[in-house]
């Protein structure tokens, strides 16, 4: 069983940057395609971004040009790059497989845009 472990949100002005991980453990991802999602007050969860085994991205029409997603495998790690935030993108975000599999989800990490 999979344990992902988000990490890097925060409180930052709008225009601004940051870089989320996603530590995986007790299973390999590297041969998962694995996705970003975030979750809004009053949303529903949605796909921000995915990465396949093999490196391919996809990116939702909001976030495209401004955010890149990565992996680095022999870190079992998935990171979000996140550059000119807008207000609109506060939401605490989660990585998991893509698509996703069963109810499993990590405690996600908190992005606030504001100034």
């Amino acid at each position: 069983q999979v344990q992902l472990v988000e990490s890097g949100g925060g409180l930052v002005q709008p225009g601004g940057s940051l870089r989320l991980s996603c530590a995986a453990s007790g299973s390999t991802i590297s041969i998962n395609a694995m996705g970003w999602y975030r979750q809004a007050p009053g949303k529903q969860r949605e796909l921000v971004a995915a990465i396949s085994s093999s490196g391919s991205t996809h990116y939702a029409d909001s976030v495209k040009g401004r955010f890149t997603i990565s992996r680095d495998n022999a870190k079992n790690t998935v990171y979000l790059q996140m550059s000119s935030l807008k207000p609109e993108d506060t939401a605490v975000y989660y990585c998991n497989y893509y698509p996703v599999r069963g109810a499993y989800w990590g405690q996600g990490t908190q992005v606030t845009v504001s100034s």
